[in-house]
C-alpha cells in the first residue's frame, strides 16, 4: 500500500480529525487576537503561538494571514445570521414583532461580546476581500427581508421593486446599526424598534 493511501489514527482520533482540530484551533486563537488586541495584531506568528501549533500546520489549512482573517469574519457572520434566522422564527406573529425580535438578538449578541463588536468594526480595506464578505452579508439579509415581507404581506409587489425596497431598508438598517457600533451605548431594544419602524415604512408603502 502506497504510504499517501495510509491513515493513522492517534489516540482513537483519526487524521481528518486531527486536521479538523487543528483548523478550528487557529480560528479560534485568531479570533481571540482579533478581538482583544485588534485586527493589525493577527499574524501567523502570534496566531501559532497562541494556538500551540507550528507554520507547518497553518499553511495547512490558510494560504496566508488574510485567507484566515476572511475565514473568521465569515464564522462571525455565520453566528450572526444564525442568531436572525432562530430568533425571528422563535417569535410568533407577524412581521413586526419578527423583524424586531430578530434585530434585538441580532444586537444583544454584538453587545454581549466585546470581540465581536471589535471584529465587526474593523477597518475593511486592510485585508482583501473584507470589504466583499460585508457587502455579501448585506446581500443575504436583503434577500431574508424579500422572504418575510412576501411571506407576511397580502397584496404580493413586483419581486424587482420589492428588492429594490428590501436594499433600501437594509441599507438604512446597516447605516444605524453602523453609528450604533460607533457609540453601543443606546439600548439594543430601542436601536432594533427604531430599524423596525423605518423598515415597515417601506414595506407596507407598496402593501
Amino acid at each position: 500500500m502506497a504510504r499517501a493511501e495510509v491513515v493513522r489514527s492517534y489516540r482513537g482520533i483519526s487524521a481528518a480529525n486531527r486536521r479538523d482540530e487543528r483548523r478550528d484551533k487557529i480560528l479560534a486563537a485568531a479570533r481571540r487576537i482579533w478581538g482583544e488586541a485588534g485586527l493589525t495584531e493577527v499574524t501567523v506568528r502570534r496566531v501559532c503561538t497562541a494556538s500551540g501549533l507550528t507554520p507547518r500546520y497553518f499553511y495547512e489549512h490558510f494560504t496566508t494571514r488574510d485567507a484566515l482573517v476572511l475565514a473568521v469574519a465569515e464564522q462571525v457572520n455565520e453566528e450572526l445570521f444564525t442568531t436572525l434566522i432562530e430568533a425571528s422564527q422563535a417569535e410568533s406573529g407577524g412581521l413586526q414583532p419578527k423583524l424586531r425580535q430578530a434585530l434585538t438578538t441580532y444586537l444583544d449578541a454584538i453587545a454581549n461580546d466585546p470581540s465581536v463588536h471589535r471584529i465587526l468594526t474593523s477597518d475593511a480595506h486592510s485585508v482583501a476581500g473584507l470589504e466583499e464578505l460585508r457587502t455579501r452579508a448585506v446581500g443575504i439579509v436583503t434577500d431574508l427581508v424579500v422572504q418575510y415581507s412576501a411571506e407576511f404581506l397580502d397584496a404580493p409587489a413586483d419581486p424587482e421593486i420589492r428588492r429594490q425596497e428590501a436594499l433600501f431598508v437594509v441599507g438604512g438598517i446597516n447605516q444605524l446599526v453602523a453609528t450604533w457600533l460607533r457609540d453601543p451605548r443606546r439600548p439594543t431594544a430601542d436601536v432594533a424598534k427604531l430599524c423596525t419602524e423605518l423598515a415597515l415604512a417601506v414595506v407596507n408603502r407598496s402593501a
